[in-house]
């Protein structure tokens, strides 16, 4: 089957009127292509209907956007929230001295500290009686951070997950697998909505029971599923110890997100499903899911969603503000949230920021990885990402990795756990992969590790976030 045949054959195109009168962010009028000069068109693209016309706007009327709702949040923060007062008057700024966007620079970071320490509401910006939702984080590493939405937080959280959709290749009418957990977490309710709100058939799956994720994809034939990248690797081990090849499957686009992956996993997937992967991005402190999304046309980056999300790419030594193109630390702040509104929070996500292709809005590369979740090896800064990289370059290899941290002596190791395909189980086959990653990490990632060659399976699986590293130090 020739990659991505389902998908071509099924995808709408439009043809896009070519005038330009009546449209904009204040218009009912759809938006159009030939507006928007220089931005990337294909058979993929979505029909003008389904893009919000902000999307293609030119970049002065984004940031002329940005301006206006960026003074409406730092005012909301900073009259409303105890804890954005103290931080505004101990920095020595008010609202007031925002004349424009480089001036952000000037207001203090957020930090997830700062959710902690106000546990459980008190960096809410509206009374209680007009929170109509709390989401928190599981609060493995401490206390949760909890995050409110008013009503109007929710319908903007439903549009910005139906935009980022819509983005990645769904259409009104689809029906929508969703494997993101529900619950305190914010991945299953906010693809839930977001599908919603663009008028698809939602298949509230959540989390767990592989086996009948597969049986409901055979029988309920979505054509998309939402999940993490890293139990789609499950679900397709788990089709094919079905007998079933995951080709076959109706799923055509997958909208991955809640961790890091890499294009070799994007690859993986897409060959293994015959199907687009698409990358989302989003954290619960900013709204959710549905903060930027890759095009599936392009598959460059995932534009921000700028009208709601401000971002920043900052060096996380010194906190400058570092220009666009240069790799840094992420930080968002929120352009419309009512019940938590978020001032420069520090997300500790790696990237760059990039001008638009498919949109007008900024791209952000993929991420690397995480300045938290950086491992220093004996000197060497060393990310997970950069040995799954190697780990999907081993043919004999399957895409399941943990990365196993002691010491040895005095000094800082590092095991990685691996698993062999069927067909590489003999020993020579395993020792033979060994040897190669091992020599593969030490060229492209300058460490020397051990390596553990496991039976198929012998990798923990994952039914949310992977947990890639165990530290035993």
């Amino acid at each position: 089957m020739e990659l991505y045949s389902k998908l071509i054959k099924t995808q709408p195109t439009s043809s896009a009127s070519t005038s330009s009168a009546g449209t904009g962010p204040g218009s009912d009028k759809p938006a159009t292509f030939s507006q928007a000069q220089g931005l990337v068109r294909n058979e993929l693209s979505p029909a003008a209907e389904l893009i919000n016309p902000i999307e293609l706007a030119p970049r002065a009327e984004i940031e002329a956007v940005q301006l206006e709702r960026l003074r409406w949040s730092l005012t909301h923060a900073y009259n409303n929230s105890p804890l954005y007062k103290a931080k505004f008057d101990e920095a020595g700024v008010t609202p007031d001295d925002l004349e424009s966007l480089a001036d952000l620079a000037k207001f203090p970071f957020t930090l997830k500290s700062d959710l902690r320490d106000n546990y459980p509401f008190g960096m809410f910006a509206v009374p209680m009686e007009q929170v109509a939702r709390i989401h928190a984080s599981s609060g493995t590493t401490g206390k949760p951070t909890v995050v409110g939405y008013s009503k109007k937080d929710i319908n903007t959280w439903a549009e910005v997950v139906a935009r980022s959709m819509v983005a990645a290749g769904v259409r009104p009418g689809d029906r929508v697998h969703v494997a993101y957990g529900y619950g305190l977490f914010t991945g299953g309710l906010g693809a839930h909505y977001g599908a919603e709100k663009l008028g698809c058939t939602v298949i509230p799956m959540s989390g767990g029971q592989t086996a009948r994720q597969v049986q409901l994809i055979q029988d309920f034939k979505p054509r998309v599923i939402m999940v993490t990248p890293s139990y789609m690797l499950s679900i397709a081990e788990e089709f094919k110890r079905q007998g079933i090849d995951p080709r076959s499957c109706s799923l055509e686009i997958g909208i991955f997100g809640a961790e890091p992956w890499t294009e070799s996993i994007r690859q993986e997937i897409e060959n293994t499903f015959d199907m687009h992967a698409v990358d989302i991005f989003g954290l619960s402190e900013i709204i959710g899911p549905g903060v930027s999304n890759e095009c599936v046309e392009t598959k460059d980056g995932l534009h921000i969603w700028e009208d709601h999300f401000l971002p920043e790419i900052i060096n996380p030594e010194t906190g400058e503000v570092l220009p666009d193109g240069e790799e840094g630390e992420l930080v968002f702040t929120s352009l419309t949230k009512e019940a938590l509104p978020i001032i420069r929070y520090r997300t500790r996500d790696l990237t760059r920021l990039l001008p638009g292709t498919a949109r007008s809005m900024r791209r952000m590369a993929k991420i690397t990885g995480r300045s938290d979740d950086m491992i220093i090896l004996r000197g060497v800064n060393v990310f997970p990402t950069q040995i799954e990289e190697q780990v999907l370059t081993v043919p004999a290899l399957a895409p399941h990795y943990q990365l196993r941290l002691f010491k040895k002596g005095p000094m800082d190791a590092m095991e990685v756990l691996v698993e062999c395909n069927p067909e590489a189980q003999s020993e020579e086959a395993r020792a033979q992969a060994a040897s190669e990653l091992s020599n593969k990490i030490k060229t492209m990632v300058g460490i020397s590790v051990s390596i553990d060659v496991r039976d198929p399976g012998g990798v923990a699986r994952s039914e949310g976030k992977a947990k890639r590293v165990v530290d035993e130090r």
